[in-house]
């Protein structure tokens, strides 16, 4: 974005879904169909960006100046790098000083990605093209074997005029697979434990070697290159960018795009399942599907900020409530983009001066003083298969509700205060609060609430739905559990202010 072109070149296919009633299911109904389009990051934001939109939230652009822009009573959006995006609603009565109420998930998952040049150093080994892929994040690499792999992400493309545009290409077709080692050749070894090599068992094939020599693809694409004028000498020799592709890619992505394979200058492509995500279940129970860790927090975000919207922007509101979505959590938050970067101080302080913060003033302190972020990211629901896993009393169950993630060595930023929060609002809401602290003899992750909490020094809870199956190609949570999240956040964003003045503001002493 920021005045390039970003449109989508493809529709998702339809979704498979139960039947069942009720607004739970009509609400994982919704999330399906955003799962199924958002492939990527990219295509996540710019779903949410059309919800939006469609809500009536002005976009703004991060390369202008906002005051005189924002008002009081606004509601207003803007993405970074088209992979995060950011929300946020004004309180009619706002003033320098007031408080945010911040709703923070993330658009990635652990995936394969394509390499900046995506020629596989083997060539055409043993009559197979393969494509050159990196891991992304800690997946459970062994579920994405003998999948069948669709391809997409942003592309760069440059028109006669010499601009670049960035478009959205979606491959739902299974075009590359990732085919297993059968149990004949396999030593006895092997066989009792899978740990294949990330980097020469995981490429993925994309088409016959003979099929495409026959069909000439790479010679097409040298004379495409020539024709368009990407060039590096005047022999017409096709650039070194393009001459480290594979051809049969480039051919699959400019048809998709309506380009010459020649125009495409640069690309952020990832693979993925081409099944649909699902409502399954004997109960149409559950969801499942793969990037549910952590689309299923952003688009229950998305809804809760379109629907509390009116709220938040009340005359007599004094608050501003934001959501911020943030790409690169799965491999450590530290890009511009990402919850260890810029945006959310950005966002605060932009906001806040915007808004009329007196120079010098000491109002964005006094602001972050009485703002809180509720951090939102899938947890671990008990395994039915491993349940000596989780600890004997803190024991998240799927459709029981939000989780409170918590960890005495500050894997979370939750702590007593904030934890009673998060459980005063699920109160209030009536809606039920789940516990989850690891084992001492188990690793903890972690997320974006300590990044931010740490970074701004700013109130933070960690919450999630619980789920199964985490970082799988395909996962598996609660139909229920997009409700219960949503009437959580939904109460977060209308009375955070009502619950935070409850509380004393000095620990008394003990007598």
């Amino acid at each position: 974005r920021g005045g390039a072109e970003l449109g989508s070149s493809s529709t998702a296919p339809k979704v498979s879904r139960s039947a069942g009633t009720g607004a739970e299911l009509e609400r994982a109904r919704r999330f399906v169909r955003f799962l199924t389009a958002a492939i990527t990051p990219f295509h996540a934001v710019s779903q949410g960006a059309s919800m939006l939109e469609m809500a009536g939230f002005t976009r703004l652009e991060e390369e202008l100046e906002w005051k005189g822009v924002l008002k009081p009573g606004g509601k207003y959006y803007y993405t970074r790098c088209d992979s995060t995006l950011v929300a946020f609603a004004v309180g009619g009565a706002y003033q320098p000083g007031g408080a945010f109420k911040v709703i923070g998930a993330h658009t990635d998952s652990p995936a394969l990605k394509a390499k900046p040049l995506t020629k596989h150093g083997s060539g055409a080994a043993e009559g197979l093209t393969q494509l050159s892929v990196s891991t992304y994040g800690g997946g459970l690499w062994h579920t994405w074997f003998d999948r069948d792999l669709g391809i997409g992400g942003m592309v760069l493309t440059r028109g006669a005029d010499g601009k670049v545009a960035k478009r959205l290409v979606a491959v739902h077709d299974p075009v590359l697979r990732v085919p297993s080692l059968c149990i004949h050749l396999q030593t006895a070894e092997e066989r009792e434990k899978f740990v294949p090599n990330k980097e020469s068992h995981m490429a993925p094939v994309l088409c016959l070697a003979a099929r495409r020599q026959l069909e000439g693809v790479a010679a097409d694409t040298a004379a495409d290159a020539a024709a368009n004028n990407d060039v590096t000498d005047s022999a017409g020799a096709p650039s070194a960018f393009t001459a480290s592709q594979e051809p049969e890619l480039m051919r699959l992505l400019a048809e998709k795009l309506g380009v010459a394979t020649s125009q495409i200058v640069s690309f952020d492509l990832t693979l993925f399942d081409t099944q649909p995500p699902a409502i399954g279940g004997t109960h149409s129970e559950f969801v499942l599907g793969g990037r549910l860790d952590n689309l299923a927090s952003s688009f229950v975000a998305l809804e809760a900020m379109v629907d509390c919207a009116q709220a938040a922007c009340a005359p007599g509101a004094t608050d501003v409530a934001c959501i911020a979505l943030f790409d690169h959590e799965e491999v450590g938050s530290s890009s511009q983009q990402g919850a260890g970067g810029p945006v959310m101080k950005e966002m605060l302080t932009r906001v806040a001066d915007a808004l009329g913060a007196p120079p010098g003033s000491d109002s964005h302190a006094v602001g972050l003083r009485k703002s809180f972020v509720l951090s939102v990211d899938n947890a671990h629901a008990v395994h039915p298969n491993y349940r000596h896993k989780h600890e004997g009393t803190h024991r998240p169950l799927i459709g029981g509700g939000c989780v409170i993630k918590s960890n005495a060595n500050l894997r979370y930023a939750t702590d007593s205060v904030t934890s009673f929060i998060v459980r005063e609002l699920g109160r209030r809401a009536g809606t039920p609060v789940q516990e989850f602290v690891v084992k001492n003899d188990c690793p903890c992750g972690s997320t974006i609430g300590p990044i931010i909490s740490s970074a701004i020094g700013v109130r933070t809870c960690d919450i999630g739905m619980p789920q199964l199956s985490m970082h799988s190609v395909r996962e598996m949570m609660g139909v229920d559990d997009l409700t219960h999240c949503y009437a959580l956040m939904s109460e977060f964003i209308k009375n955070f202010g009502e619950v935070d003045q409850s509380i004393l503001a000095s620990c008394a002493p003990c007598t």
